[in-house]
């Protein structure tokens, strides 16, 4: 946990100067204890003989990218965005370029799109949004965002590092309203979750999963996947992170460092949550969850909760999220390989190259597709079988 906050953990004020500046001190004398440990080298990658036909189907360039999440799908495009402010448009299915456009400013997290419009926020704290590449207008926001805003129903979301909601008309930018909730002292400095369900927003604020009316921005209902326990607020940081597996009404998601579970989000019942380490979003369809812990092991749980398998072949090799997708679950790692195991006992299927480094957030599914970004700057679409 510790080699993880250096860059995972943002702080806000908690009310007083003196609780902001007793943890201020927390954070730096953790972080001065962090900088001394030597993280384990990523375990060497075995032999295995492929047993599916998968490859690279197309790839695209861009800037170095620095935050995760970095791809969003709609229809048979795909949206994809560089750290240097770099928006493009791109056909799923070929990666042929509908348009590209620069908003002019380095960004702080990924692209939302409804297809119509397209949004980024960028490290000046400006939410632009794009209409087939051109600027449709810019507003400033108060506080800092690192997720990807989401859009529909001609509506921008916004969350951020704060965990408060906003919403903003996608025609002219005008703000509609602002959910502002007392939060946690500590919250992570990576995206969070806010997704669609049905008629209602959920978001992710510290360790539960809450109901928001889009529309008015009221809370329905809130759920904790955690109970975070510890001696000071780091210990206690447990923040959702994104994004979600949806099956139908169900939603299942990782707390941070402390737990998976799902949510039947259609009454706002938690199902089921079991004490789990780890940063990274989890993966899953109707029958199992998947998800790398802090040392890269990956498990697999049924329905229950119960632990189906678990895999330590990829040890400390720096795992992103997972994407299930029929009967593989991919992972990428730090070196810019992807790897499809199989669901049902984390056999080696197959593994792909990228451009040696570091895959970036969870993988995406487009179609037929699957979508990985690395911190190069590289898209690669894979076709997993």
């Amino acid at each position: 946990m510790m080699a993880a906050l250096h860059t995972d953990v943002a702080r806000r004020c908690a009310g007083s100067a003196l609780a902001g500046r007793a943890a201020a001190l927390l954070l730096a004398a953790l972080l001065a204890a962090c900088s001394s440990v030597e993280k384990p080298k990523p375990t060497p990658l075995e032999a295995f003989t492929p047993r599916s036909g998968g490859g690279v189907v197309w790839q695209a360039k861009l800037e170095r990218i620095d935050f995760p999440l970095a791809a969003a799908v709609h229809g048979d495009r795909v949206f994809v965005a560089g750290s240097d402010g770099t928006v493009l448009a791109l056909d799923a299915a070929s990666g042929r370029e509908h348009w590209r456009a620069a908003v002019g400013q380095p960004l702080a997290a990924g692209v939302g799109s409804d297809g119509r419009f397209t949004s980024v926020v960028t490290r000046g704290n400006e939410l632009v949004t794009l209409e087939e590449g051109r600027e449709r207008w810019r507003v400033r926001l108060a506080s800092r965002v690192l997720t990807a805003p989401l859009v529909a129903g001609e509506r921008v979301f916004v969350l951020a590092v704060d965990r408060s909601v906003h919403a903003f008309d996608a025609l002219d930018g005008r703000r509609l309203w602002t959910l502002q909730r007392a939060g946690d002292a500590l919250t992570l400095a990576q995206p969070g979750v806010i997704v669609p369900f049905h008629n209602l927003l959920l978001v992710g604020q510290g360790p539960r999963l809450a109901a928001v009316d889009p529309l008015r921005g009221t809370l329905r209902w809130e759920v904790p996947l955690a109970n975070p326990r510890g001696t000071n607020e780091v210990e206690r940081l447990a923040d959702l992170v994104g994004p979600p597996v949806r099956n139908a009404d169900i939603v299942c998601l990782r707390a941070f460092q402390s737990a998976v579970g799902c949510i039947d989000a259609a009454r706002g019942a938690l199902l089921w949550s079991r004490p789990v380490g780890g940063q990274k979003a989890v993966g899953g369809d109707a029958e199992l969850l998947f998800g790398a812990d802090g040392s890269d092991r990956i498990s697999a749980w049924r329905g229950s909760g119960e632990l189906a398998w678990t895999n330590e072949r990829l040890l400390h090799r720096g795992l992103s999220g997972a994407l299930a997708v029929g009967p593989v679950v991919i992972f990428g790692d730090v070196e810019g390989q992807v790897h499809l195991l199989s669901r049902d006992d984390g056999q080696t299927l197959l593994r792909l190259p990228t451009d040696g480094t570091p895959v970036l957030g969870t993988p995406v599914r487009a179609g037929a597709l699957v979508l990985v970004v690395t911190r190069g700057g590289g898209l690669f679409a894979l076709r997993p079988q």
